[in-house]
Parts: structure tokens; C-alpha cells; sequence
């Protein structure tokens, strides 16, 4: 072997060790002190488990705390937007405080992540006959009845838009029926309806509204 060459590989070898640790021990520039702090995203462990945070949250409206529920429910909402029933009870919250635009929000929301939500569409239906769009409240009243066709509350209330707004008793008399059925309330003001449409109804009339409610 050539001693010159071997002399000449061993130099250019100690060279690079030396400038790979010389570039090792370089300080790093350091950070300035007034960089905010970067807190991590929340993991899904963090945000705990969303079916006891909606259960906590109840408690407290069946607790009458209100104020705290709503906070519950809204976080709730932010850190797992994909659930149906916490938007549908936060749209409760908002419609009981007169605020619409939101309640409509939430519960258009909700039925959009389960187009089987009965509870919204009924809601739905009556945030759109208090702001005077009947068809509309028609509509959701109709899909909730489609989806549960025993559910009381909507009969009640597609029966009260019909009867009251849309001026059509004969087609609202079937559904004041099947809400007394189905509710066992023994309401006494719809009894009274009742026996009023039923009064101003010709045979015919009457007859069909025996059938079956349509919805």
C-alpha cells in the first residue's frame, strides 16, 4: 500500500470527524422569551367520554341549572360536533330564551346529523309556524310523523297548524285525535276542540276525518 495515500485517507478522515463535531456543539439560537406557549390539541382521552358528559349535562337541566347545562352541552358540541342529541338540547335552551336564529341552527344541525330525529324536526316545525312560515312547519311536522308516526307531540302540533293557521279543521280533527290517544293527557282543551270541529263538520266532512291522520 501506498503510505503517502494511507497518510492522506487518515487526514481527510480526522478532518470530517472534526468538522461533524464542531457542527454538533453549535448552540442552538435560542428561543425569544415572549414566544407564546403552544398547547397541544386535546386528544379524544382528554375530551373524556361523550356519552357521561350528555348524561352530566342532564342532570343539570333536571336540576334546574340552567345556565350550567348550556355551558355543558356547548362544550360538548365543540368537542364532538358529530353528535345529534347534544345540539338538539342545546337547541331547546335557545328556543326557551327566545333565541331563534341559534335554536334554528342547532337543530337544523341535529337533523342533519340524524335525519331521524324526530325531536328536532318537531322543533323545527314550531320555530317555522311562530315565524309564519307554515309550510315549512308543515313539512317537519310531517317528517317527524313519518319517522314516529305515534308521536304525540307533533300530532299536537300539526294539529294546532292546521286547525289555527291553515284554517282546515276537518284535515287537524284526526291528528287532535290521535295525540289524546297516544298522550292519555285527557286534555280538556282539545276535547273542547274536538267536539267543536266536530259540531261545524257535515257528515261528510265528518267522515273523513274519521280516517286515518295523513302524514
Amino acid at each position: 500500500m501506498n503510505h503517502s495515500t494511507d497518510h492522506a485517507r487518515r487526514l481527510g478522515a480526522l478532518a470530517l470527524a472534526a468538522l461533524l463535531t464542531a457542527c454538533s456543539t453549535v448552540p442552538q439560537r435560542p428561543q425569544p422569551t415572549d414566544a407564546p406557549a403552544q398547547t397541544p390539541a386535546p386528544t379524544e382521552a382528554d375530551k373524556g367520554d361523550p356519552r357521561q358528559r350528555f348524561a352530566a349535562a342532564m342532570q343539570l337541566l333536571r336540576d334546574n341549572q340552567i345556565a350550567e347545562a348550556e355551558q355543558a352541552l356547548t362544550q360538548l358540541v365543540q368537542d364532538f360536533p358529530e353528535h345529534s342529541g347534544p345540539w338538539t338540547n342545546l337547541g331547546i335552551l335557545f328556543a326557551r330564551s327566545n333565541r331563534r336564529a341559534q335554536a334554528l341552527g342547532a337543530f337544523g344541525k341535529a337533523a342533519q346529523l340524524n335525519p331521524q330525529n324526530k325531536v328536532a324536526l318537531n322543533w323545527l316545525g314550531i320555530l317555522h309556524r311562530e315565524a309564519g312560515a307554515h309550510e315549512r312547519a308543515r313539512q317537519a311536522y310531517e317528517r317527524a310523523l313519518a319517522i314516529d308516526p305515534d308521536y304525540a307531540y307533533a300530532h299536537y302540533n300539526l294539529a294546532l297548524l292546521l286547525d289555527v293557521h291553515l284554517k282546515q279543521p276537518a284535515a287537524a280533527l284526526p291528528h287532535y285525535r290521535e295525540y289524546l290517544r297516544l298522550s292519555e293527557s285527557g286534555d280538556l282543551k282539545v276535547m273542547a276542540w274536538i267536539a267543536e270541529i266536530e259540531a261545524t263538520l257535515t257528515p261528510e266532512k265528518a267522515a273523513g276525518a274519521d280516517a286515518e291522520p295523513q302524514s
